[in-house]
């Protein structure tokens, strides 16, 4: 098979928010982007505004059985995949002794199993040609303690400690294996939750040092650089993007 100089990358979760942020800058880059998504409307929305360089695939990805045949597929369309960030993942609030076992494993099968299974079936491909660079998308939820989020709290701590031993794996064949952790960034998604509730607001940003939000476009710089030659001596990372927030008191 013969290897494009043009880089290809998956981005899931890529029709909205920081996964289209990410998808954009890739683009900008000159890398042929795959966004992927459950929602082809959503999908073509983000087209539109990518522009070129940008291509979109809708796949659920919660349907594990379905991940190994959507890869070939892509394999087929276009070659080899270069890059993967695995940003698509769902979000649960709930008081703790309501969040039922179907609950929380509805959330740990999208954030934690689908990552799992989507990193094996490309990672078989990444290793036939001793490269690549998958970007896994954390939370502050595995910094520091958060109420009512338990699966996803336990989802984005499992992403931490997958990161770590992915890296440790895969990096002797030329795989590179980070995260990336955003604090509190622009979304419509944060919006919703913070214009609702001002105390938890001003509490998020009390303990950021930089005293303001992100937006998704630094989510997207840092997995640029990520993926790029230029960090081809990092991996096993988690890289907090957060305006000190983790540290913050």
């Amino acid at each position: 098979m013969s290897t494009q100089s043009k880089k290809v990358a998956i981005v899931t979760g890529g029709g909205s928010g920081i996964g289209l942020a990410i998808a954009q800058k890739f683009a900008a880059e000159g890398i042929t982007t795959i966004i992927v998504g459950r929602d082809q409307e959503k999908l073509n929305n983000a087209l539109s505004e990518i522009g070129e360089n940008c291509h979109a695939m809708t796949c659920d990805l919660a349907n594990l059985a379905g991940i190994p045949a959507f890869v070939e597929e892509i394999l087929k369309l276009f070659g080899q995949v270069d890059i993967l960030v695995n940003n698509a993942g769902i979000n649960m609030k709930k008081d703790f002794t309501e969040v039922t076992d179907e609950d929380f494993l509805q959330v740990i099968n999208t954030n934690v199993c689908a990552v799992f299974t989507l990193s094996r079936e490309v990672v078989k491909h990444m290793q036939s040609r001793k490269t690549g660079s998958i970007i896994n998308i954390s939370s502050m939820a595995a910094q520091y303690g958060l109420p009512r989020v338990i699966a996803y709290s336990a989802s984005k701590s499992a992403i931490d400690g997958m990161t770590r031993a992915m890296a440790s794996e895969l990096s002797p064949m030329g795989i590179r294996v980070n995260a990336i952790a955003p604090g509190f960034i622009e979304t419509a998604m944060t919006a919703k939750a913070f214009n609702s509730d001002p105390a938890r607001r001003d509490k998020a940003l009390g303990r950021t040092p930089m005293g303001y939000m992100g937006k998704p476009e630094d989510i997207g710089d840092a997995a640029v650089f990520l993926a790029s030659d230029s960090a081809k001596y990092i991996t096993g990372v988690v890289l907090p993007v957060d305006g000190g927030n983790s540290i913050g008191f």
